[in-house]
Order: structure tokens, then sequence, then C-alpha cells
């Protein structure tokens, strides 16, 4: 049987990790880009997680965020086996937007076929994405990332791309957030009220597929899937309705994606998983506080 006692952190490993925050914020500039855009990133599908979760379309962000991994490696394979050099973000948003349309296309009565074309799309991004890299052996690295968002660093042109898309997407939700929630909430009753469904619906999964994609491309698919399921999660359980757990899904967002990225820098660990985990983290309390609550 362990020690109990050997597990705790010696005075010398507290002491480092200390230091590790305090070269952290020291070196804020090498740092501020992919830590904003982890928080950013949370923030953003945070509250288009609400959406999905509401939906009952859970299955969705794990489909999109493996065909986007595949759109990015088709875009790195393209430019080894062709030359042409095609932007990894756009073979992300391409493969995402397609993706999306695959799902729409879906005509069976209330959808029945849904659940199996995500199946589907998921295992094809999954497969395809570790298939395609056994191609390109020289962005193996760029693969591993993708896949589990283990990097540490970004490019500074797709911290902006992120930037301009992810608040593109919030400002048009602002507008349209009426909209939205109406036809996620009841159909029937929007349908009555004269909305147009269809286009209203494009739109919202639209922008869920090219936030998924452009944040798969700079994060990593496993950060993705958890910010657009986890923080909605948790404010589901906290708002009493669904703009009010959209706001306290993009502050735990923000939060996860922000304290993710501190948590990997201080103990050594991979950018995504710590990112996951503290989400993750945040959906515990609130189950655990609502357990207590409920037996009070």
């Amino acid at each position: 049987m362990c020690d109990p006692v050997r597990r705790r952190p010696t005075p010398a490993q507290a002491h480092r990790r200390m230091q590790s925050l305090s070269l952290f914020f020291e070196s804020w500039d090498l740092f501020w880009q992919p830590t904003l855009a982890g928080a950013l990133a949370g923030a953003t599908l945070g509250f288009l997680g609400v959406y999905v979760v509401a939906r009952r379309m859970v299955f969705l962000s794990a489909a999109l965020s493996q065909i986007a991994g595949l759109g990015v490696a088709l875009a790195f394979w393209l430019r080894v086996a062709t030359g042409i050099a095609l932007s990894p973000l756009l073979g992300a948003s391409a493969a995402t937007l397609a993706g999306i349309f695959g799902v729409m296309s879906d005509k069976s009565p209330n959808g029945a076929r849904r659940d199996s074309v995500l199946g589907v799309l998921f295992l094809l991004g999954s497969a395809g994405t570790l298939a395609v890299g056994t191609r390109i052996v020289e962005e193996v690295q760029d693969i591993q990332s993708l896949l589990f968002g283990s990097a540490v660093a970004i490019l500074q042109t797709e911290f902006w791309i992120l930037v301009s898309v992810l608040l593109t997407v919030t400002l048009l939700h602002l507008w349209w957030g009426r909209g939205f929630i109406a036809v996620s909430v009841d159909q029937e009753d929007s349908r009555v009220r004269g909305i147009r469904l269809k286009l209203v619906d494009a739109v919202l999964l639209g922008t869920i597929a090219l936030s998924i994609g452009v944040s798969t491309r700079v994060l990593g698919a496993l950060p993705t899937f958890a910010f657009s399921i986890l923080p909605a999660f948790a404010a589901l359980h906290l708002a009493p309705n669904i703009p009010r757990a959209m706001f306290i899904a993009a502050g735990i967002g923000a939060a996860s994606g922000f304290f993710g990225y501190l948590l990997a820098f201080a103990w050594e660990l991979p950018v995504g998983a710590s990112q996951t985990l503290i989400a993750a983290l945040f959906v515990f309390l609130v189950q655990a506080g609502s357990v207590r609550l409920g037996r009070k």
C-alpha cells in the first residue's frame, strides 16, 4: 500500500509551481495569445453549447470537431502531396460546414436518421485524420496537437482569425438571439409566429459549425468538444432559463480556457487536457452542489 504522505507535494515542489506561475505572468508577452485564445473560444463555444445541449445534439459537437480535424489533415496532405498551400483553417471550416450540410440534409421524420449521420461523420473524421496523418510524417506533431490540443503556442495570424470569427459569431447571436432561442425551444410555435425556420436553423447550425472548425484548428479537437458541452451542461443546471444559462456558460468556458492553460503551464500538462479537466471540474462542482441542496 502506498504511503499517502508521499503523494503530497513537497515544499520544494510547491515552491517550483509558484515560481512557474510567477514566470508565466512575467512572460505574459509570450503567452497572452494562446491564453486569450482559449478563454475566448471557451466563452463563445460555451454559450453556443447551450443550444447544443438544450437541443440534445451533444454528438454534433463531437462529430464536427473530428470532421474539422480531418479537414486540417487534408490541408496538410494537399500541401505535401501537390504543393498546393491550402490554409488549415480553411480546411477545417470547409469540412465542418460540409458536415453540418450533411446533417441538415436529413429529411427523415423528426430527424430520425440524424444520430446515424453524426455517427458516420464522427467515425469518418476520426479514422480519416489518423489515416491521412500516416501520409504526412512531416506534420505529425501538428496532427497530435490537432487531436489532443497539446500546442502551447499558436500562430499570430491564426489567433486574429480566431478572434475575428468568434467575435462575429457572438455579435450575430446577440442580434438574432431571440430567433435562435425560439427555434431551439419550440419549432411549432416559431412556425406559427412566422419565423423562417429553415433559414434561422441553418444560420444557427452554420455558426456553430464554423466556430467549432476554427477552434479545432487553433486549439485542438479535445478542448473544442469540451468547451461546447461541459460549460453549457453546468450552466443549464444553474440558470432558470436559456439566456441566463448562456451568460453563465460563457463565463465557465472562459475560465476553463484561461485557468486550463495556467494549470498546464504550472503542472507541465497537455493544454487541451488541462482545459477539459477544468471544465469538467465545474460540472462536478455544480452536480455536487445540486445533490447537497437536494438533501436539505
